[in-house]
């Protein structure tokens, strides 16, 4: 079969005839038909993670179709499905056991035209959606939906207020958020992408690189907010602390512009606020995301599809930021 394989640290990604692989007991073989990229697989490829082996085939997200199973497998050949890429999360729903990892490395991908996994990893594909927008939706919409749902516990008509919407955790967000009966504001450092959220369902926003967003934000949404979803921290992190009203909910999944700034306490202990880190999510979470999607009709944001022998490109196209939702490859 043909796979995205990453020989060597900063090296470009190359297509190459890899082995099939075939299922074991419990296991079954997917032939997939499209898998979006993730930030993470741009950090592995920069050598931003420790023990990164080589050759490497990435890629956390898929969607596909059930060829074969292995001894005692009872997923039936034939199901479309879209990829779990949380692996042993283990008993533990509040956080994952120490066996845990994402799906892409260590373990091989989903860049490559078939993958085989546990078939506790594959739930039914949401038969309203395409391939591409299938594909994009596994480690973006999980992560969203545990922040959302599991840690800050939202209500609907609540206040949200999501960073970054150029992001695929934060368009999830977003649309999940507005599908559950919150109000949902965003912020970017581009005035189109705001224009864009506001056609997705976003109330308004702010660019983070004007003085005091965060409070133009709160008078804008008539109150400081419920719920606030962010994965950059940096100094802006300070207008998002003040920026929560009381009882406010700040779940964070990332740190992509650095260590927040000081924080006064009195902004936060006064107001009974909770800071909720999060990441990634558990099988249980996954299938209730999935379902959730599949009842509302909701669909992941897709940027561009690069063909399998672009991959390269479609690396280039998610660093250089100028992306609006999930750049995908088309496995097929």
């Amino acid at each position: 079969m043909r796979a995205l394989v990453l020989e060597a640290q900063d090296q470009p990604l190359v297509v190459r005839e890899v082995p099939t692989p075939e299922p074991g007991p419990g296991q079954a073989r997917v032939r997939l038909k499209a898998a979006a990229l993730n930030h993470r697989d741009v950090f592995i490829l920069r050598g931003q993670y420790a023990a990164i082996r080589h050759p490497a085939i990435l890629g956390s997200d898929g969607v596909g179709v059930v060829e074969s199973t292995g001894p005692g497998t009872v997923v039936p050949v034939g199901l479309r499905v879209v990829v779990q890429p949380s692996l042993d999360w283990g008993d533990d729903l509040r956080f994952q056991g120490s066996r845990y990892r994402i799906l892409g490395m260590p373990d091989d991908g989903t860049f490559a035209e078939a993958i085989v996994l546990p078939e506790g990893n594959l739930v039914a594909a949401p038969a309203h959606l395409d391939d591409a927008s299938a594909g994009a939706l596994p480690l973006a919409w999980l992560t969203a939906w545990r922040a959302l749902v599991t840690r800050a516990t939202l209500r609907p008509g609540e206040r949200v207020l999501v960073t970054g919407i150029g992001g695929g955790v934060a368009q999830a967000a977003l649309l999940l958020a507005t599908a559950y009966g919150a109000r949902v504001w965003v912020t970017s450092g581009d005035d189109a992408k705001i224009a864009r959220a506001v056609e997705l369902g976003a109330c308004g926003g702010a660019r983070y690189d004007q003085p005091d967003w965060g409070g133009r934000l709160v008078r804008e949404a008539g109150g400081p907010f419920d719920v606030i979803v962010d994965g950059a921290g940096g100094e802006g992190f300070g207008q998002l602390v003040r920026a929560l009203g009381m009882g406010g909910r700040l779940a964070f999944y990332g740190g992509t512009d650095g260590r927040w700034p000081a924080l006064l306490p009195q902004f936060l202990f006064f107001k009974q606020v909770s800071l909720l880190a999060t990441t990634m999510g558990s099988p249980v979470e996954f299938a209730h995301m999935v379902a959730f999607v599949a009842e509302h009709q909701l669909r992941p944001v897709v940027d561009r599809v690069f063909p399998l022998a672009e991959g390269a490109a479609a690396f280039a196209r998610l660093e250089s930021g100028a992306q609006f939702g999930k750049v995908v490859l088309d496995l097929t």
